[in-house]
Formats: structure tokens, C-alpha cells, sequence
């Protein structure tokens, strides 16, 4: 008898980034351990950064992440590329360049092994893809298949790029729409349009190493990948973490159409309402529309860059960043800040 092909989605009860332990959660798991000091430790886990970063030498600094997560796509071989995708997108935030990676794998006994092969063949194609190599990794058995990788990659000690070095002046820019989580929500129910889950699928699949490459020839004090926390969670932590406020023009946000329409009805996925509970107290949205804040709560899975500039390099750099990434978005600008809200929306 031929055997049905696995559909993956089908054996998890959350997809992707949206089954992270929401922001305010982890907050409070991590707020008594004794971060120690070292010298050479450039960032550790105490900013909420997206990797760690150590220094060897004056020139070179370790950059190590590690990311994993239950299925957000039915195909094996695409759950493979886009968690992949979205654990090399750490290091890439940083600033820096992946350059070893390790697998990370659970699934259950009774999972063909074509299926399982076929989830570490999209690792490696994209972790391939992004210049870098995977050497090893650590497998078990669960009820829930879930697939990631810890991620190690190199960067220049004095072109670090954090989450909380935005200065007031700074240009914000996006380099993905939003829609991901929402969309995904919906492919579970069979509520998306095919047209939509391509699009959903190739933009988790595309690497922000183009984003990176071109950030890195200007003059970027900030940057974070916008992923689980949704882009108010993550704009929310690079506002605190900097000491600044921010002004956002939402209709300069590239919000996925279909993905809106699907908000308007209320098919919002868990993880919105976590990154809502977690942010909103920061953020001024009385102006806004409703399915305009879902979207930007949406927890992305391996979604796009969030980028503070300086603004005498941002018109060149939106220019190179519109040749290079799915969607170049020029969002807001970073002020000083002045008590309250860290967020303002227009």
C-alpha cells in the first residue's frame, strides 16, 4: 500500500514562531539570574539582542544563536528551509556573516524517515545557500516534530549591530511585509488563497543575508529581525533598550492584503494577543485601525529586518536596500524620548 504523504502542520498544535514564549513571560523567567561579567562578552542574554556576541581578538568577535520551532508548512523539505531561514536571520541582525551551524531536531518515532530527510535536505540547502556549513547536530524523539539549528558566525568587535543602539534621528526601515503568522493561521484552516501561500512561502524562505549585506555599508546603529514578538514586540524592545521613542507611519508598512482581509474577520493567531499583552502599554494606538494592530502584533516567522539608520546614509541606503529584499518599507523615525509611550503611530 502507498503511503500518504506526512502533513506536518497537522501533527503541532502552534506553527513556526508564533508557539514562542511570549515577550513578557520570558522576561520574567530570565529576571533574577546573575548575568557574569566577562570583558570579551560584547552581548549576552540581559538586552533581549538576537544573538550573543563574544570577542577572540581586536578583529573578530563569535556571534552564536540558536533557533528552532514546530512546523509552519505541510512539505518537509520547506519546513526545513524556512526554520533554517529563520535561525540564520540572528546573526545576520547582528551584523554578522554564519559560518557553522549545528542541527536541532525532535520527532515522533512513527514520522517517515523520507519525511525526516527530506526536513534536514531544506536545512542544509539554505544554510548552503547563506555561505555557511552545518557540521553536526542533536536529534530526539517527540510527540511534536519541531527542527532549527544553533548557529555560529564571525563580525568585526566594532560593527556589532544590537537592538538598543538607535539614536534619536534615526530612519527606520522594514525589509519584509507583515501578514506571515496571519496567513499561516489560516493555511492551518485551509482559509488561504493559493496565491497567498506561495507568497507566505517564499518570503520565509528568503534569506536576510541580501538585507545584511547591503545594511552593513552604511552607517546602522540598530537592528533586530522581526520574528515571534511581532513588529511592535521587537520595535517595542529596541525603543526601550535605546532609550528612545519612535514615530511609525503605518501606511508606510507593507501589510500583506490578503493577510489584512483575514484580520478584518478575526482570524488572528495566539501570538498576537501575547505580543499585544506585552507591548501595547508602550505603544499609542487609538488612531489606528483594529486589523492594521493585529498585523503589526502578527508573530512573523522568519520575517524581515527592522533597521535604525543614521540619516544622512538613509536615502542611499533605502535605494540599495529597494534592489535587494522582498519589500524596502522607510517606516518611521526615532526621536528622543520624553516619558510614556515609546511607540506612536500615525
Amino acid at each position: 500500500m502507498e503511503q500518504k504523504p506526512v502533513k506536518l502542520t497537522k501533527l503541532s498544535k502552534c506553527a513556526g514562531c508564533g508557539a514562542k514564549v511570549g515577550a513578557g513571560v520570558l522576561s520574567k523567567l530570565l529576571q533574577d539570574i546573575k548575568v557574569h561579567s566577562d570583558p570579551n562578552l560584547l552581548v549576552g542574554f540581559d538586552h533581549s539582542d538576537d544573538a550573543s556576541v563574544y570577542r577572540i581578538s581586536n578583529d573578530l568577535a563569535l556571534v552564536q544563536t540558536v533557533d528552532f520551532f514546530p512546523p509552519i508548512a505541510d512539505d518537509p523539505y520547506l519546513f526545513g528551509q524556512i526554520a533554517a531561514t529563520n535561525a540564520l536571520s540572528d546573526v545576520h541582525a547582528m551584523g554578522g556573516e554564519p559560518k557553522l551551524c549545528l542541527n536541532i531536531m525532535a520527532v515522533p518515532e512513527k514520522m517517515p524517515m523520507e519525511a525526516v530527510h527530506d526536513i534536514l535536505r531544506g536545512g542544509y540547502d539554505k544554510v548552503y545557500e547563506a555561505g555557511a556549513l552545518i557540521t553536526g547536530g542533536h536529534s530526539i524523539h517527540d510527540d511534536e516534530p519541531k527542527y532549527g539549528l544553533a548557529v555560529t558566525g564571525f563580525v568585526h568587535p566594532d560593527r556589532v549591530l544590537t537592538n538598543s543602539g538607535a539614536r534619536p534621528g534615526d530612519v527606520l526601515f522594514l525589509t519584509k511585509p507583515l501578514g506571515i503568522g496571519i496567513l499561516s493561521t489560516a493555511a492551518k484552516a485551509d482559509m488561504v488563497s493559493e496565491a497567498g501561500e506561495k507568497r507566505m512561502f517564499e518570503l520565509m524562505t528568503t534569506l536576510n543575508r541580501s538585507a545584511r549585506d547591503v545594511m552593513v555599508k552604511y552607517d546602522v546603529h540598530a537592528c533586530t529581525d522581526v520574528t515571534g514578538f511581532g513588529l511592535l514586540g521587537h520595535a517595542f524592545e529596541m525603543m526601550e533598550g535605546s532609550d528612545v521613542q519612535a514615530v511609525i507611519d503605518t501606511k508606510a508598512i507593507d501589510l500583506i492584503p490578503e493577510a489584512r482581509e483575514l484580520a478584518r474577520f478575526g482570524l488572528i493567531p495566539a501570538g498576537a494577543y501575547r505580543n499585544r499583552t506585552f507591548a501595547e502599554k508602550a505603544v499609542e494606538l487609538s488612531r489606528i485601525d483594529l486589523e492594521v494592530q493585529d498585523m503589526l502584533f502578527d508573530p512573523q516567522t522568519s520575517g524581515g529586518l527592522l533597521i535604525a539608520c543614521a540619516p544622512g546614509d538613509a536615502d542611499r541606503m533605502f535605494d540599495e536596500l529597494q534592489k535587494n529584499v522582498p519589500s524596502a518599507q522607510r517606516i518611521g523615525t526615532v526621536q528622543e524620548y520624553e516619558g510614556g509611550k515609546r511607540i506612536f503611530l500615525r
